[in-house]
């Protein structure tokens, strides 16, 4: 390996550029497949027989359904179902986001299933009994919970997804890897540009870990409430105090 060429594509531009456009692909996919995910975990709950039936034939389809085809699908076939998408108005970035928060969607679902299934009904009840409204008790007594229990496996979740984006290059998103490889296409040096891209991934990586730690430390305390007391006791001594 050639030390000079190396630090040269560690620190080059086109790296840094591919740095931001694969932490924002990764930030907007992972944020809209979790709202999606949220309210396809919620119509899982759903009394309706269909409604759950719909919720869960996503979660099948869309794991599935591998993410590599998942992205040549919102490509290529997509302009091709959608005719408007046709031309240079669709960008890679917006199919890649789309095919990514779809697929991210389905595994969130499960992921904020299993926390809302956690969570026990008797202090719904309980806060129901108390005169809160169904958004008060999902916002002030689940949610805080549901956070605490999801954040090691999102965050697992999160940090794979960072890595999914690198299969964006097969569409000529500019991410990391596409970079990488048109370097490489260049200069040839294989050894030197990937193991730096590989240094990018495991840079962003260990951050992530990092603010991982925090969130979890974070919402253990708030967790506990103050003095010790569940969130579900300060909401029961609020209301008798007024």
């Amino acid at each position: 390996m050639n030390i000079q060429i190396f630090l040269e594509a560690l620190t080059s531009r086109a790296l840094r550029e591919g740095l931001v456009v694969t932490i924002t692909l990764t930030v907007v996919s992972f944020a809209l497949g979790f709202v999606i995910g949220l309210a396809v975990a919620l119509l899982r709950d759903s009394r309706f027989r269909v409604v759950r039936a719909a919720a869960w034939t996503y979660i099948w389809v869309f794991r599935a359904i591998p993410t590599l085809v998942l992205l040549l699908f919102a490509w290529n076939a997509l302009p091709q179902l959608i005719p408007a998408l046709k031309g240079p108005g669709y960008p890679a970035f917006l199919a890649a986001a789309l095919a990514l928060s779809i697929n991210e969607a389905a595994y969130a679902a499960e992921i904020l299933r299993g926390g809302l299934l956690s969570i026990d009904d008797g202090q719904r009840l309980a806060a129901r009994a108390l005169g809160m409204p169904p958004t008060s008790v999902f916002r002030r007594v689940v949610l805080p919970q549901l956070v605490r229990v999801v954040i090691p496996a999102s965050a697992n979740d999160f940090i794979t997804m960072l890595k999914i984006t690198s299969l964006a290059s097969v569409i000529s998103l500019r991410e990391i890897m596409t970079n990488t490889q048109t370097n490489i296409a260049t200069t040839f040096r294989f050894a030197e540009w990937y193991t730096a891209a590989a240094i990018y991934y495991l840079v962003l990586v260990s951050i992530f870990m990092v603010g991982q730690a925090w969130l979890e430390r974070r919402y253990v305390w708030l967790s506990q409430g103050v003095g010790g007391r569940s969130r579900l006791a300060q909401l029961r001594g609020n209301t008798g105090a007024r």
